[in-house]
């Protein structure tokens, strides 16, 4: 009898082992199952209102409002310049800069401060539409730029400037901007 006991005790032991190993298969699968979940999930954030709405910055995609904010800092911080914060505008330029991007600007940049150091010319734009390209990564914004000598108005030109940007991550950067011609202008 007692091996008969013996055995019967042995193999409620196996049964019990066999169905421990199968849930931790099970678990250890529904763990792999959610970790490649996480791991590919779109990442969010939410930012406080800045402009009508509360914004959110997803992995997925450049929401419309987010270009849209982001170009117009980007145009008042490109476009509104003045002998005495060259340095200062450069430097800021470049930090909303893509890196692949930034020596090829950088140098295009140090042109302008060189041109305008010492001078008493200074410039600022006044945005009055913009054309959001959200799929493209593109916009165009139209204003005018006045142009300013010492205290005096010399020009006020009606201009579009095209922002071309990247998105990585969350993270959206500025890969060149430039004034559309006016055939360009013409073409879209």
């Amino acid at each position: 009898m007692e091996i008969a006991n013996s055995h019967a005790q042995s193999q409620r032991v196996l049964k019990q082992r066999n169905l421990l190993v199968a849930i931790a298969g099970v678990l250890a699968a529904l763990t792999a199952i959610l970790f490649l979940m996480v791991a590919t999930r779109d990442r969010e954030i939410v930012l406080q209102p800045i402009l009508r709405s509360p914004l959110t910055i997803s992995s997925a995609g450049v929401s419309r409002e987010y270009l849209e904010m982001v170009t117009r800092d980007a145009a008042v911080l490109t476009l509104d310049r003045s002998p005495s914060n060259l340095e200062y505008w450069m430097k800021s330029v470049l930090d909303i800069t893509a890196p692949s991007a930034q020596g090829r600007l950088k140098a295009d940049l140090l042109k302008i401060v060189n041109e305008q150091r010492g001078s008493s010319i200074a410039q600022f734009f006044a945005i009055q539409s913009m054309k959001l390209d959200p799929d493209n990564l593109t916009s165009d914004v139209t204003g005018d730029l006045h142009t300013i000598v010492g205290s005096k108005v010399v020009s006020k030109d009606r201009r579009t400037f095209r922002f071309k940007w990247k998105y990585s991550g969350v993270s959206l950067q500025l890969v060149g901007f430039g004034m559309v011609s006016k055939a360009e202008e013409g073409d879209q």
